[in-house]
């Protein structure tokens, strides 16, 4: 992070994404197969197709938001035969291939590399979106943008935690469904300790809805503190 006032020094010119073609120890064909690694799930399961709900598991937490007793998995589907495809698996077909486009509000933070948006529709005090500009996924980031990411991860989590509503900070990251990468960044109520830890996800869905103008209000306090730590600039957050 900078002192307060201080022109950040910006990353080297991201590099090409590491080559994954070297030789390693563990060669792929060595490793499980999914076909095995589904058969002994299936093995698991009852008569249904189900398997046993792990009560000493997540549900017998205290913070499991919903009764055991009353729960059923959905029975196991067969494996696919294929990964399907994501939004934006080519760069041109990526929303970020339209550019930035307007602010709307939602924006918190920028800089020539990242945005950090905000949802506008969550029953958290804030939950926000981390995504580089420029057309890449976790895995095939240029070290450069790596390295910042990693430093962005810090600076965005300790703004979230200066939300005078949040407790903690909670940090996601799927891309099931979007090949740009994303990440996700969840506020915590503070205090309210049956939210704490993965759970926190399904509360959120059932949660009533925080008003906008209040969730850019807190995203206003992530935005400034971003702002003096690591530069970049505020979004309008609605002003």
């Amino acid at each position: 992070m900078t002192e307060p006032g201080a022109a950040p020094s910006p990353p080297s010119t991201p590099d090409a994404p590491p080559d994954r073609t070297d030789t390693v120890s563990a060669p792929p064909a060595e490793a499980e197969s999914v076909e095995d690694y589904y058969a002994r799930i299936v093995a698991a399961t009852g008569h249904d197709g189900r398997l046993p709900v792990a009560v000493e598991e997540m549900p017998g937490w205290d913070i499991y938001p919903y009764e055991p007793s009353s729960l059923q998995l959905k029975p196991i589907q067969p494996l696919a035969d294929a990964e399907p495809p994501r939004r934006g698996e080519s760069s041109s077909d990526c929303a970020c291939a339209q550019g930035p486009g307007e602010d709307d509000g939602t924006l918190v933070w920028s800089n020539p590399r990242w945005r950090l948006t905000l949802s506008r529709k969550t029953g958290l005090p804030v939950m926000l979106m981390l995504s580089p500009v420029e057309h890449h996924d976790v895995p095939s980031l240029p070290t450069a943008l790596a390295a910042e990411m990693g430093q962005l991860i810090v600076a965005i989590g300790d703004a979230v935690e200066h939300v005078p509503s949040v407790g903690r900070f909670q940090l996601a990251k799927y891309g099931d469904g979007g090949a740009h990468a994303h990440l996700f960044f969840l506020g915590r109520p503070a205090r309210i300790l049956q939210f704490r830890g993965s759970p926190l996800i399904d509360w959120e869905e059932n949660l009533p809805r925080v008003p906008l103008d209040v969730l850019q209000a807190n995203a206003r306090v992530v935005a400034e503190r971003l702002v003096v730590h690591v530069g970049g600039r505020a979004g309008t957050l609605g002003r």
